[in-house]
């Protein structure tokens, strides 16, 4: 039984040269993906936002979107402010009514 013959011998061999190839390949698939995310996200440094932005009232942000030409801050009493892109100048106030159950 602890007997190894030579097809054996040669099933190992392959068998063993199979996970190289396989692990190899993985590794280098892993290299390539990383290299593409880091290549494909754009420079967030190129993002130009304000220093600061002045909320009307005691209104705290909870979140934050943008686009091309504009921001939005979401605040804490309810209230989506969208500003200009250099934020000194508010476009639009928006509130946010709870939907009724």
């Amino acid at each position: 039984m602890g007997e190894i013959s030579d097809h054996g011998t040669v099933s190992l061999r392959f068998l063993r040269t199979l996970v190289t190839v396989l692990t190899s390949v993985m590794i280098a698939g892993f290299i390539i993906l990383i290299v593409f995310l880091v290549t494909r996200f754009p420079d967030a440094s190129g993002i130009a936002l304000p220093e600061e932005i002045a909320l009307p009232g005691n209104a705290e942000a909870v979140a934050f979107t943008q686009a091309d030409d504009w921001f939005a801050v979401v605040t804490d009493n309810d209230q989506i402010l969208i500003f200009d892109r250099t934020g000194d100048t508010l476009i639009q106030t928006v509130d946010i009514v709870p939907e009724r159950q």
